[in-house]
């Protein structure tokens, strides 16, 4: 285990107390309602978690992605849809904007992020661009004649599974400023492929943006996520983020950050279905003793165990590797990949366990089970970062 500095072991115990005292009591109604009620997004404020990694200066906390996990994981122990909803808010919008924003745009977000008074969300993935991200399809195409008092891009396209997409007020949204690049006779190389991208700040209000309904999903379902199409969207040309052309760059930079996020919910939720084991394990008894008393459940504690360890440091290297603005592609990757395996090997063996309470809902097991699939999908499927070890290897 990694030694943590006075101030990150204060930092991962208010999460942890927030997280078990707090947002543990609600997590099944979280997931039965299908949201977050307004007073954890409260708390969360209070907290600084929604601005952990803007800078003091904006409102944030100022501080790095290190310490955005460990709240991360902590929280992901109690509720898997509140640690989606703050990791997409901050690794993938605040992050953008920090890292990529101009200052107007910054002073224009980032106190509002900061504070959860508006929820930040990341759009890419569209009908025909999933795991192929560079082959997506949505357009944007800029607009000089200065219509209605200013220079805009107007964007055309769907955008699907878009997190905290109902609830958002900011999305960071990747569309072709080349449309010639979207041929299908076109599709060669990925970094040719990515030629031609933008990335934009697009506010749900703007004219022509509209929102689907919310989707019902298996899994962590109070973090909302719907379909956003773009019907003639006019976008302001200020709220083009980066260079125009440069978007597929930053699309990719951002996801690295993003898989860490991911990797380190995967991680929270092994460990609650471990301690979930162990407490049930020692308080169900058969033939005369504790079941934790028998071989076979001890295998199975020890190797939850030992696989939630080596995942965690997994996700402590990159985390540590991007703050030291050192090379982190496939670490992130590495630790997306191995920390969504263990957790659904883990919250398999977790229910195993439990037996047959496992199976019904008065028993947190079976929510468990059903968040922890998501993270071999989402930020990338497994397979891709099997493909993206794989290029670093060979």
């Amino acid at each position: 285990m990694i030694n943590l500095t006075e101030e990150q072991q204060i930092l991962k115990e208010t999460a942890r107390d927030f997280a078990d005292n707090v947002l543990a009591p609600v997590a099944s109604q979280i997931d039965r309602e299908e949201k977050i009620p307004e007073r954890i997004i409260s708390q969360l404020n209070e907290l600084g978690f929604w601005g952990i990694t803007v800078p003091e200066k904006y409102g944030g906390a100022g501080l790095d992605t290190f310490a955005l996990i460990l709240v991360l994981e902590q929280i992901s122990r109690a509720c898997a849809s509140t640690s989606v909803t703050l990791s997409v808010h901050n690794s993938l919008a605040c992050n953008a904007l920090v890292k990529y924003g101009s200052e107007k745009q910054k002073e224009k977000y980032l106190p509002r992020l900061a504070t959860g008074e508006i929820i930040g969300a990341y759009s890419i993935t569209e009908p025909d661009a999933g795991s192929d991200v560079a082959s997506l399809r949505t357009t944007a195409k800029a607009d000089r004649e200065g219509g209605e008092g200013g220079d805009f891009y107007i964007l055309n396209g769907i955008k699907l599974f878009v997190t905290s997409g109902p609830i958002a007020s900011l999305i960071v949204m990747f569309a072709r400023t080349r449309p010639s690049c979207t041929e299908r006779s076109e599709r060669i190389d990925i970094s040719s492929k990515g030629e031609g991208i933008s990335a934009f700040l697009v506010e749900p209000t703007f004219s022509g943006v509209k929102r689907g309904p919310a989707e019902e999903k298996m899994g962590i379902r109070g973090a909302p996520m719907c379909e956003i199409a773009m019907e003639d969207a006019r976008i302001p040309k200020e709220n083009l983020l980066g260079e125009e052309n440069k978007g597929f760059n930053i699309a990719m930079d951002l996801l690295d950050c993003g898989r860490i996020g991911i990797a380190i919910q995967s991680v929270g939720i092994a460990q609650a279905s471990l301690d979930y084991a162990i407490k049930y394990a020692r308080e169900r008894i058969q033939f005369g003793k504790p079941i934790n008393k028998f071989q076979s459940i001890q295998w199975k504690l020890a190797e939850m165990a030992t696989e939630i360890e080596a995942a965690r440091l997994l996700v402590y290297q990159s985390a540590l590797r991007r703050d030291k603005k050192l090379p982190h592609t496939k670490e992130s990757s590495m630790a997306k990949l191995f920390a969504s395996s263990i957790v659904n090997r883990a919250v398999k063996e977790s229910l195993q366990i439990h037996g047959g309470m496992g199976y019904i809902k008065d028993f947190p097991i079976e929510r468990l089970f059903r968040d922890a699939k998501v993270t071999e999908i989402y930020e990338g499927t497994s397979e891709i970062q099997h493909i993206i070890i794989s290029r670093f290897l060979t």
